[in-house]
């Protein structure tokens, strides 16, 4: 812009006192054509006043602030080229403070359009000196939480923005507070559009301290966001927007979240206790869940998640498995199994720890297999096999008893996919019981069991019929003469005796061969 002729500008200094008050008044009007025509005057009024605008700054802000609001775009343009000039022309010492005071008030998202406004005004050097205060008054919960309006959300973000294109790497300083505003601003529900804008703007924050992407920058801030985020975690509730801050923080932080698992893990096991609000534990539960899934990429970015297990299991998974009435309890249930089998899937839980965690584990599992909810009851059925698996040798009597009733009355549900599995784990049942003590004890039970295959061998399911068939040929490595008596009795009644008479040919190869 060329810069206006020393008259005019000494013309315009003397009298601006005399027009400023009428032209406020204007660019407030209910006529439209006279709020753009006064909002052109104030630019042209401001580029000649220059820094004599200083003493009529607080009339000016209150007139900027409503204008900013208007329903007519051209008028919103003027005035934030207005609000450009303020930055260039006036003491950031000044406007800052009286901005920044509106903030302790109500602040409207035209305050943060003003300040956006005056930060691209000024230059680098003048403002440099005012970023800590800006950056502390931006992260304040009385501003970027004030509100979860869209609109408002928005003019927080293009604030970032403005100091982070004005003050380039001097952004180093605040750059805590300026994440502790876009976690913010991506833990509103409403402003997942702006998730995109948000990822840029951390980006050009991350380059801007020469650092590759903004996963560095959480790397670099993560154990001071997860302390910022678990100041009040003994009081959460469903509402608490905490509760979004910290599914953004682990979830969107990548392998950042490995380096604060000591501050994660205390947050969780504080926060899904029995007692505490069972919506709360529901959202934060599923953050869990989606973290296991990819566990090596996350939570265990660094290895150190192994020495956390006894505490995620016994004071987090266990306490959350006990079954209480209600959809909510039973939804907080279907995630506890989906994290244990995240846990038991990445191979995350050894075999010795699962040997440890068995007894405390095991009741609750078996107990799934009879939820409601079918993911819960294949995942249980899941649990219960590889529980099996790896330490199915040292159970007792008692224990393969009620395992085998449980898994058995799976075979009957209305999901296939829970049929298959239930009967995939008692394949690994029978394979555990070969190598058992307490073999010879469980004839009566074996027989049972041989008896009610047979039944699900002729199931009008073909797939079914194979899953079972493979059982039975791994379980009549037990007791081969009692179920070829068990076959013989059943296989004229079968509407398929196809598969009664592969069972009979597999017993009598595995006798051949022995």
């Amino acid at each position: 812009v060329t810069r206006p002729g020393l008259g005019c500008r000494e013309l315009v200094s003397r009298n601006l006192s005399k027009i400023l008050p009428g032209l406020c008044h204007d660019i407030t009007d209910w006529v439209e054509s006279t709020r753009i025509k006064a909002s052109q005057l104030l630019y042209t009024l401001l580029l000649h006043a220059e820094d004599h605008i200083t003493q009529h700054m607080e009339l000016l802000l209150r007139t900027l602030y409503q204008a900013c609001l208007d329903e007519e775009s051209d008028v919103v343009k003027n005035c934030v080229k207005a609000a450009e000039l303020i930055g260039t022309f006036v003491s950031p010492k000044v406007s800052l403070r009286l901005i920044t005071s509106a903030f302790g008030k109500t602040p409207k998202p035209s305050c943060i359009m003003v300040l956006t406004a005056v930060i691209r005004g000024s230059p680098k050097e003048i403002l440099q000196p005012h970023l800590t205060d800006l950056g502390n008054t931006l992260s304040q919960a009385g501003v970027c939480q004030r509100s979860e309006e869209v609109f408002y959300m928005e003019q927080l973000l293009y604030c970032v923005q403005a100091l982070i294109e004005v003050c380039q790497e001097d952004c180093k300083e605040i750059s805590l507070q300026l994440m502790k505003v876009l976690v913010t601003i991506m833990a509103i529900p409403c402003s997942q559009h702006l998730k995109e804008k948000v990822e840029e703007t951390m980006s050009s924050l991350a380059e801007a301290q020469q650092l590759d992407s903004f996963l560095y920058l959480y790397k670099q801030h993560i154990i001071q966001l997860m302390e910022w985020v678990s100041v009040s975690c003994d009081c959460w509730t469903c509402y608490s927007p905490e509760i979004l801050q910290l599914d953004v923080i682990a979830t969107h932080s990548g392998p950042g979240i490995g380096e604060a698992l000591n501050n994660f893990i205390l947050i969780l096991k504080t926060c899904l206790q029995p007692n505490k609000d069972p919506q709360m534990r529901l959202k934060l539960f599923t953050v869990l869940s989606q973290l296991l899934q990819k566990a090596s990429e996350t939570v265990n970015s660094q290895g150190l998640f192994p020495s956390y297990l006894e505490t995620v299991i016994k004071d987090i998974l266990a306490p959350n498995l006990q079954w209480h009435a209600g959809r909510t309890a039973a939804a907080i249930r279907t995630t506890a199994v989906s994290c244990l089998w995240a846990l038991i899937h990445c191979e995350m839980l050894s075999p010795k720890e699962m040997l440890e965690v068995k007894d405390g584990l095991m009741p609750q599992i078996i107990a799934a297999m009879d939820e409601d909810s079918k993911i819960t009851r294949l995942l249980a059925c899941r649990i219960v096999g590889v529980f099996l698996k790896v330490c199915g040798r040292q159970f007792d009597e008692d224990k393969f008893t009620n395992t085998y009733t449980e898994v058995l009355k799976r075979l009957d549900d209305a999901s296939c996919d829970v049929r298959l599995a239930a009967a995939h784990t008692l394949t690994n049942w029978f394979k555990c019981l070969k190598d058992s003590d307490v073999k010879s004890a469980m004839e009566s039970h074996i027989e049972f069991l041989y008896q009610e295959l047979l039944i699900h061998l002729d199931d009008p399911d073909q797939n079914i019929q194979n899953a079972v068939l493979e059982v039975l040929k791994e379980g009549s490595i037990l007791y081969p003469e009692l179920l070829m008596r068990e076959i013989e009795g059943v296989v004229h009644k079968h509407q398929t005796p196809v598969y009664c008479n592969q069972l009979l040919h597999h017993i009598q190869s595995a006798k051949e061969s022995a």
